[in-house]
């Protein structure tokens, strides 16, 4: 197959996807970043269309990084971001009329599908779901609500991470007769790379995944761990992609929790896994979400998952079965939880015989991408 995939190449999410497809040796693949990057695959070919300011940011940032601005940051491009798509369009459209692809993926709504759904020239479009473009991007402005429905009118397949968006890409304006598949947004866990250590982690290390992004309550997680720690104090807290962010300083400082909190630097992605494994229990205190990629990674390297109470969540934990799930608002909630799962040694036991068959039945790289594969001959022989 000759696939173009419109994303943010700098994402280890859609670069795990996409690997896939190098790697097999069967396909052309190409590339049309929203962002500058320095790709460490080979490819047929590769443009880059800034799009949402994207231009501004320099080629090493990080999707989602830290900053104390990053709130305003997303404001700002959910009203004007759109304003940007047209003429973004127009240099996808040239590209897709240069590479003649069989396929065109675009990776999550805002911008990716909503530049390729303006770019449309007839190939195929395949537009992913990342866990918050409905529930949050989507109804923020009139611009981006508008772009939204066009972006699934338009389409010609939905991928979603979770059963969820499938249903509401249909309220936004799926026709619900075309193809839709339900997989992990990076194509799943790549089980030699994460996966449990020799032993279960005796010690109370949570870590936090997520790093800074205006959906996840880091501000309320960090106000928990003063909470653990009067029952816990030898519990220990980590934190990815923090290390010498002012806010995460400020936090750490003004709740004197310094002694046991580490603040790790951006690391290669598969360089996580041994991160994980270092830890009992796996947070993800986010108030929007499909399915976390870093919570799955975390559960398939043994840890415990606490989680957001929300609708996708409960799709992958089922509280007091194979996780615990807490009110992201609440730091005495995230802290009950965390502090239940210290506390039961059975329940997690239980819970890590019930995540390895999760992630085998539901999560494996591997037979997902074979999934994938299938999806997309499917939408290209009904073109």
């Amino acid at each position: 197959m000759r696939l173009l995939f419109v994303v943010d190449a700098r994402s280890p999410i859609a670069m795990n996807w996409i690997r896939h497809f190098i790697e097999r040796g069967e396909d052309e693949v190409y590339i049309a970043s929203t962002f500058p990057v320095q790709l460490d695959v080979s490819i047929k070919g590769f443009e880059f269309i800034p799009v949402a300011f994207s231009s501004v940011k320099k080629p090493g940032q990080r999707p989602g990084g830290a900053s104390r601005t990053l709130n305003l940051r997303t404001k700002i491009r959910q009203w004007l971001g759109p304003l940007t798509i047209r003429r973004g369009a127009q240099r996808l459209r040239t590209f897709i009329e240069e590479v003649e692809p069989d396929l065109v993926h675009a990776m999550r709504i805002p911008y990716e599908g909503m530049l390729a759904a303006d770019a449309y020239t007839g190939v195929p479009l395949i537009v992913s779901i990342w866990g918050n473009d409905f529930t949050l991007h989507a109804p923020s402005t009139p611009l981006m609500s508008h772009y939204t429905h066009w972006t699934m009118q338009v389409t010609d397949a939905l991928h979603a991470d979770v059963h969820r968006d499938v249903r509401l890409a249909k309220e936004w304006g799926l026709d619900p007769a075309k193809p839709t598949l339900v997989t992990p947004g990076n194509g799943g866990i790549r089980s030699n790379i994460f996966h449990p250590g020799p032993h279960p982690v005796e010690d109370p290390v949570i870590i936090n995944p997520r790093g800074f992004r205006y959906y996840v309550r880091n501000d309320s997680f960090f106000r928990a761990i003063p909470m653990v720690l009067s029952k816990h104090p030898n519990a220990k807290f980590i934190f990815t992609t923090m290390a010498g962010e002012p806010q995460a300083l400020q936090w750490v400082n003004e709740l004197n929790i310094a002694h046991a909190v580490e603040l790790l630097a951006p690391m290669p992605h598969f360089d996580m896994a041994n991160v994980f494994r270092r830890a009992q229990i796996v947070a993800s205190p986010s108030i929007h979400d499909g399915t976390p990629n870093s919570l799955l990674e975390g559960i398939a390297c043994g840890c415990f998952p606490v989680a957001g109470d929300l609708e996708s969540i409960r799709e992958w934990i089922t509280p007091n079965e194979n996780g615990l799930l807490f009110d992201s608002n609440d730091p005495r909630s995230i802290a009950e939880a965390i502090i239940h799962a210290i506390e039961n040694q059975n329940l997690r036991k239980k819970a890590a015989g019930l995540n390895r068959e999760i992630i085998s039945a539901r999560a494996e790289y591997e037979s997902n991408m074979l999934k994938a594969e299938e999806f997309y001959k499917s939408v290209i022989g009904k073109s």
